[in-house]
């Protein structure tokens, strides 16, 4: 059986679409193996891939008072900086431990998980698939995601992906040095793998919607937009009885909650979520996630809970609020509902902004300026607004129609095919 492995980084909605994906191959016949960190190995053996791990939990180092400060702050760069340190303590544990792992795979799929692995691909000759929750080839057609508030024109647009590129290798190369000196390989480019992968015209997967955001007409045949990779809840997965109850009590509520992202006062946005609903007079359903908000003293029309499966919860509520994760996002636009994105880092704000401008949310509320008023303000919009619902209502329907993992899955097909035709006649 056809061996691929996968490896993804990151938190909980980072991991998830990757799994979705792994699911997708699994399914079709191949023999997959996801490897991420320890806290998400039931979210992969539920799913029924074999799960392998990096040690690493991203998840678990963000509720550091570190990390929290550097995530309400919002500073890429200050982001970056805390990411260099943690691939640096963590490089020779990965150098040791993924060249094992990924041995003996006839298909590696990676994404923004770039500690060694490029080079450890090359070491065992397997040929290596980038995926992606967003866009990282250079285009001329819009900046790069994670700095969309610089004024790039169409000639600054592509360099602006360039300098992205280089500012996650410098942080990451670390590892693959590691890597490198661990399998007695010579030292690998200072630039990074990016040119060699483009000169191998190696087909490229974008995990997200064309609805959401075209694919550009300047990137070559190889990147695919192929749509969302959606992981439904578990078979025979129910959800509470009280949740039922509360939510069959009154109109759809407001969904709240920022998953993986914490924060340093997290009482403080606790109170700013039920200012905002009580000021919009509206019920909710508050998800404390991993410590970002915290509650006393709760009101009888809010619910509290710390995770729930957004493919079921999500198409119940009136409006969602959430931190505009690539994941969150998605789930958020596939239940047809209104988005209410408060972004934290990274690729937040675009998607929070890309969400604006399809005029299926309200315009993004970046987290460090998140008031009980603004918020409040935003949800009236999100349920009064009848346009804002239409349009929600339209792109979920266009998104659900898509096959976003049985399109990546025929890719590898037609990938492996080629593979298995070049072994034939050499």
């Amino acid at each position: 059986m056809t061996k691929i492995s996968i490896v993804a980084s990151g938190t909980r909605g980072d991991v998830q679409p990757y799994v979705a994906l792994g699911k997708g191959l699994q399914d079709t016949g191949y023999d997959v193996h996801l490897f991420t960190s320890d806290n998400f190995e039931p979210l992969v053996t539920d799913a029924g891939l074999t799960f392998g791990s990096t040690v690493i939990s991203l998840e678990e180092r963000l509720q550091s008072e570190e990390w929290r400060k550097a995530l309400e702050g919002g500073n890429f760069l200050t982001i970056l900086s805390r990411m260099q340190k943690e691939m640096k303590g963590a490089s020779m544990d990965i150098a040791r431990r993924l060249p094992s792992l990924l041995e003996g795979s006839d298909l590696i799929v990676a994404g923004m998980s770039a500690m060694g692995i490029y080079s450890i691909a090359d070491m065992l000759k397997i040929p290596i698939l980038q995926a992606f929750l967003f866009p990282f080839t250079p285009t001329q057609e819009f900046a790069t995601p994670l700095v969309p508030k610089l004024p790039f024109g169409k000639a600054l647009n592509r360099l602006s992906f360039h300098i992205t590129r280089q500012m996650f290798w410098q942080t990451s190369k670390t590892g693959d040095a590691a890597v490198r000196q661990h399998l007695g390989m010579p030292k690998g480019s200072f630039w990074g793998p990016f040119g060699l992968l483009e000169r191998r015209h190696l087909p490229t997967l974008y995990g997200y919607s064309a609805h959401v955001l075209p694919r550009p007409q300047d990137w070559t045949d190889n990147h695919h937009v192929t749509g969302y990779w959606f992981l439904n809840e578990p078979d025979g997965w129910s959800p509470p009885a009280d949740l039922l109850d509360f939510l069959n009590a009154g109109d759809p509520p407001i969904y709240i909650g920022f998953g993986s992202m914490s924060s340093r006062n997290p009482h403080e946005a606790g109170q700013i979520a039920l200012d905002a609903l009580a000021r919009s007079g509206q019920r909710g359903v508050i998800a404390s996630g991993w410590g970002g908000l915290e509650l006393s003293n709760i009101p009888k029309n809010v619910y509290l809970m710390s995770s729930m499966p957004h493919s079921w919860l999500f198409p119940r509520m009136a409006a969602v609020v959430h931190h505009g994760g690539a994941g969150t996002t998605a789930a958020g636009l596939r239940a047809g509902v209104p988005s209410i994105i408060v972004p934290f880092m990274a690729d937040q704000t675009f998607w929070g902004q890309r969400t604006a401008d399809l005029g299926v949310g309200t315009a993004p509320i970046a987290r460090k300026k998140l008031t009980g008023e603004r918020l409040a303000a935003a949800i009236h919009e999100a349920v009064t607004n009848t346009s804002i619902k239409r349009k929600a209502a339209e792109l979920g329907q266009n998104i659900r129609a898509e096959e976003g993992i049985a399109n990546a899955v025929a890719i590898v097909d037609r990938f492996m095919q080629q593979q298995e035709s070049k072994r034939v006649f050499v």
